[in-house]
């Protein structure tokens, strides 16, 4: 098993910055990626970032060149958020994967970016 602890979220006008940190815990050897989803009101979840093992990172179009996701040798996953918007206001979730396609997910750390 794997535990996911996000902390970092917040309000913050837009323009500004935050970063979301995700501690893993637990079965943390066999990770094959982590990254960050959100879901904002009235809408599905979607996928922000996601970095693999192996350092390789992936993009939403609506973040790239704002959003930078990068990991530390103590497991944990970073989302640098610059130049953010109304629309990025979200419930962010930490999320991981291991190679047995099971899932796992944090509780979530709400982002408010006020116009």
């Amino acid at each position: 098993q794997v535990q996911l602890v996000e902390s970092g979220g917040g309000l913050v006008q837009a323009g500004g910055s935050l970063t979301l940190s995700c501690a893993a815990s637990g079965s943390i050897f066999i990770l094959n990626a982590m990254g960050w989803y959100r879901r904002a009101p009235g809408k599905q979840r979607e996928l922000v970032a996601v970095i693999t093992r192996g350092g390789s990172t992936n993009y939403a179009d609506s973040v790239k060149g704002r959003f930078t996701i990068s990991s530390n040798a103590k497991n944990t996953v970073y989302l640098q958020m610059n130049s953010l918007k109304p629309e990025d206001t979200a419930v962010y979730y930490c999320y991981a994967i291991n190679p047995y396609a099971n899932e796992f997910w944090g509780q979530g750390t709400q982002v408010t970016v006020s116009s």
